[in-house]
């Protein structure tokens, strides 16, 4: 009689699992500590041997391109989310309220970018992911007459970088502060509430450069 294995599935969900784990606690770790934090801090925030770590994430760069990889997917799903609503408007402004609840949970993120730990070709792949969703939910509310028509996809960053500040410095004060600074936006960004506005925006090649800078 042949002999027969048992199937592997449930070492590979362990293994999934583990991972999921590994880069949830590097996350955490790094809005809690710093960009700086050791892996062997996340290692035990993780639950997880030294060993199993490595295994997966060899360097710490390949673990915090991992939380970056991570981190892009889940605004490309709020993105998909959004557009399954019919109403442009709606679409548009619920993908706001969505990454903006990523970008507080995930508030070490922007130290992530910022320090260099990271492969720089495979965060352009994810932000080339991400463009076309953007600018598909920008597209929808333009055409559908409710968001204003000089609102470019290239300004959605900047709603990010600026909202993003005021969610990091009232976080341990009024932590659902930037849902009343994102009302404000909103209802500036309105169609019929437009006014003409003193300067363009940026060109993709210019917002290359700036991201550039952040990475």
């Amino acid at each position: 009689m042949a002999e027969t294995t048992a199937p592997d599935r449930p070492l590979r969900r362990d293994a999934e699992r583990n991972r999921d784990r590994i880069v949830e606690a590097a996350r955490a770790a790094f809005a809690a500590d710093g960009i700086d934090v050791s892996v062997e801090a996340i290692a035990r925030r993780a639950g997880v041997g030294m060993g199993t770590l490595y295994r997966r994430f060899p360097t710490k760069g390949d673990l915090v391109d991992a939380v970056l990889e991570d981190a892009f997917a889940e605004v490309c799903e709020a993105a998909r989310s959004a557009l399954d609503a019919d109403d442009g408007w709606a679409a548009f402004t619920t993908f706001l309220e969505q990454v903006f609840e990523l970008h507080v949970r995930n508030r070490g993120l922007k130290d992530v970018i910022a320090s260099g730990q990271h492969d720089l070709r495979r965060l352009e792949a994810l932000r080339a992911q991400m463009r076309p969703l953007v600018a598909e939910v920008v597209a929808r509310a333009h055409a559908q007459g409710t968001l204003r028509a000089d609102f470019a996809a290239e300004d959605v960053p900047m709603l990010f970088w600026t909202g993003g500040r005021v969610a990091e410095v009232t976080s341990d004060v009024a932590p659902d502060l930037w849902r009343r600074y994102l009302g404000f936006v909103l209802d500036g960004l309105r169609a019929d509430a437009a006014t003409p506005l003193p300067t363009p925006p940026l060109t993709r090649a210019q917002l290359d450069r700036v991201q550039t800078r952040k990475a």
